[in-house]
């Protein structure tokens, strides 16, 4: 491996402020980041890594406006929200900006301005999505419809959740609004494209001469063949402006790669050198390494390179896009709705971050989808962590400190065993670096519990209890901890990248006081430690996992139980005033099972339910429909006051009411399962 010293520019995806990230996208393009950025300080090269919040788009706007919070309040919210699990999660970070920072607005309009001078922006005047019952254009994230790839009929207008095709809202089949689920017509609107057909030629050949994973290369040249124009702007506030464009700003995808370059100026402001930020995005020296999930393959592996080929600056293009697949818990998609999630605040009361770094880079899904399970959890941090790697070390330390005066022993007469042993410890070290290199973070993870149970096998045959009862054996005895100790060096050296936060303790009690991370991973192995030097006391470095509280978890998994809350504390609607039992005893509840539910013309809000009394059918009329689909509710069972007087509603004479549990735009039925319709609730 070279000794020379590079310039390394990292950069992992901007995660977008609209929620908290959770482990899955932590295994796609965080963690191995933040461990290749650690592994290439350690040896020795100039590291810049560079992450941020992108917090723009329409999806904010919408999911700002059901909160009833400004895009401002919600970014700022996720922003905290991430930044805090990424500082938890004790990721690497040189700077950590946000898109919504001054700076990233004239960054990204320079880029557009760089792009018009050379031809390549275009203005279009074509159909767009326009809500009749809503009267507005209609954004991607505003828009839902029928996949026009795979058939996936709850597809996004930018991209299908399903098949990961990317397209155009105007391309679904059967589009409809999001919030009021009106269908959608096409009207004609101007906006501005850039020609990224014009940049197929070079593309081709520079995607070609990488020799990037093959889910990469295929996934990008699959987009090239098919490049077209592709709109950069939308019809809204919250966005960067565009120039000389009123009433537009870009695209979230337009300018949110623009975000790493933006943040890196922002960086070099921050350390009072405001031009370096060119060292290293206009140094073709520089290599450049950007970590993604494979959803953004084709943003960064065709539409950022296009746009930094139509610049007037000779901007770095990637020489490495290591994109992971997906990572699933317990074989599923994480989904906070569907409460298949993992609460992180809960989790970390409990765990670890190292069991979190070490068992998600144990599961890497570097080729093929991988997942997060509980059952795997506890085996990985009991037998693996806590087993093989904890153990070791712990158990050579102990002796040492009762057998060596807690000082490190002489190597003074190696044997056979002694010498291969060492040698197997530095072969593993070679490999190990060699992973971290070539973004082999699982492989590495398995290299590390080698090296550690290389190192047990070997305590165990040499048995230095029994050494050093021996007069002539002591000499022996040393040499056997002496060997072991170089082998903890080198498994907190080695597994520094993974798990930093033991690593670093393992330094101290060896006998430093230097920051593990801070070091050169090829001084560090080729010193030998000092005889002599006086080792700490002993700590326990994992904890096991009790079987008790993973079939707790796993039981919890996709129950409707409460997640906490992203926001402040909700504000509850006073009591009213008190009424005797009486008054209450008069109202008649009855469970109802939905047979129809259609929605009422020219209203975003009503519902036309027929509900089945067991004795009766009712026609109701319901204002649910901003959180319950029609569909959806057949079948489901209700709670109807059923003595309620008959009201006209919408010109529809209502039988009832529907009850339902409501906060700010929040509305939820209660559950009833197995009671008949008919049956009295009291």
């Amino acid at each position: 491996m070279s000794s020379e010293r590079k310039k390394i520019l990292i950069t992992s995806a901007l995660p977008y402020a609209n929620g908290p990230i959770h482990f899955g996208h932590v295994a796609g393009a965080y963690l191995p980041g933040d461990a290749y950025a650690r592994f290439q300080r350690l040896m020795g090269h100039d590291v810049l890594y560079i992450c941020g919040s992108d917090e723009y788009g329409v999806a904010i706007t919408l999911s700002a406006e059901l909160a009833k919070r400004t895009p401002q309040q919600h970014v700022d919210l996720f922003h905290s929200i991430n930044r805090d699990l990424f500082e938890k999660l004790e990721f690497s970070f040189d700077h950590y900006s946000r898109t919504s920072w001054p700076g990233h607005i004239p960054t990204t309009q320079e880029f557009y301005l760089a792009l018009a001078r050379k031809g390549l922006i275009e203005e279009r005047t074509e159909n767009h999505l326009y809500s009749e019952q809503e009267k507005r254009f209609l954004a991607d994230r505003y828009v839902v419809g029928t996949c026009p790839k795979c058939g996936y009929e709850q597809a996004r207008g930018d991209e299908c959740q399903r098949c990961a095709s990317s397209y155009e809202a105007s391309d679904l089949k059967n589009p409809r609004s999001k919030i009021t689920q009106a269908p959608l017509v096409l009207k004609p609107s101007t906006h501005l494209y850039l020609l990224f057909d014009r940049y197929k030629d070079k593309l081709v050949p520079w995607l070609q001469s990488k020799h990037w994973k093959d889910n990469v290369v295929h996934f990008a040249m699959r987009y090239i063949n098919e490049l077209k124009p592709r709109a950069i702007t939308r019809d809204a506030e919250w966005g960067v402006p565009v120039p000389g464009h009123p009433g537009k700003v870009f695209y979230v995808w337009f300018d949110a790669p623009i975000g790493y370059i933006s943040a890196t100026k922002e960086w070099a402001q921050k350390i009072g050198q405001p031009e370096k930020w060119k060292e290293y995005w206009l140094d073709p020296k520089t290599k450049l390494v950007q970590f993604i999930g494979k959803d953004n393959i084709p943003f960064h592996a065709v539409f950022f390179p296009a746009m930094l080929m139509g610049q007037d600056l000779p901007y770095k293009l990637a020489d490495e896009i290591p994109a992971n697949e997906f990572f699933l818990l317990e074989g599923r998609q994480f989904s906070k709705s569907d409460n298949w999630t993992i609460d992180l605040a809960d989790f970390f009361h409990k765990y670890q971050p190292d069991q979190a770094r070490y068992v998600i880079a144990a599961n890497a899904p570097e080729t093929a989808d991988a997942e997060f399970s509980w059952k795997d959890f506890q085996m990985r941090c009991n037998a693996e962590l806590l087993g093989k790697f904890g153990n070791f070390v712990h158990r050579v330390l102990v002796f040492a400190k009762q057998h060596c005066s807690s000082k490190v022993p002489k190597l003074s007469a190696p044997n056979e065993a002694d010498t291969q042993f060492l040698q197997r410890i530095a072969s593993l070290m070679d490999e190990i670096a060699d992973s971290y290199e070539s973004f082999h973070l699982r492989k590495a993870s398995q290299l590390i519990m080698e090296m550690a149970q290389t190192g047990n096998i070997y305590f165990d045959v040499k048995k230095p209890w029994q050494l050093v009862k021996a007069e002539n054996s002591f000499d022996g005895m040393e040499s056997c901890i002496a060997c072991c100790l170089e082998c903890i060096k080198n498994l907190a050296l080695s597994a520094s990248p993974i798990i930093p936060n033991a690593a670093q303790k393992i330094w101290e009690m060896l006998g430093f006081s230097s920051e593990l991370a801070k070091g050169n991973w090829q001084a560090i192995r080729s010193t030998p430690l000092t005889p002599g030097q006086l080792l700490k006391a002993p700590q326990v470095l994992f904890h096991k996992v009790e079987e008790l509280e993973i079939e707790t978890r796993v039981s919890q998994m996709g129950k409707k139980t409460p997640l906490a809350s992203t926001s402040a504390l909700p504000v509850h609607t006073p009591l009213k005033s008190s009424i005797e039992y009486g008054a209450f005893e008069a109202l008649d509840l009855r469970v109802g099972l939905v047979v129809e539910a259609t929605k009422v013309p020219k209203s975003s809000k009503l519902l036309k339910l027929v509900v089945d009394l067991g004795f009766e059918q009712r026609t109701i009329v319901s204002g649910i429909a901003l959180s319950y689909n029609p569909q959806d509710l057949i079948g489901k069972k209700v709670v109807v006051v059923a003595n309620l007087a008959p009201a006209k509603i919408m010109g529809i004479e209502s039988q009832g009411m529907i009850l339902a549990a409501s906060h700010d735009s929040k509305l939820e039925l209660p559950q009833i399962q197995s009671l008949d319709p008919g049956t009295v609730i009291s």
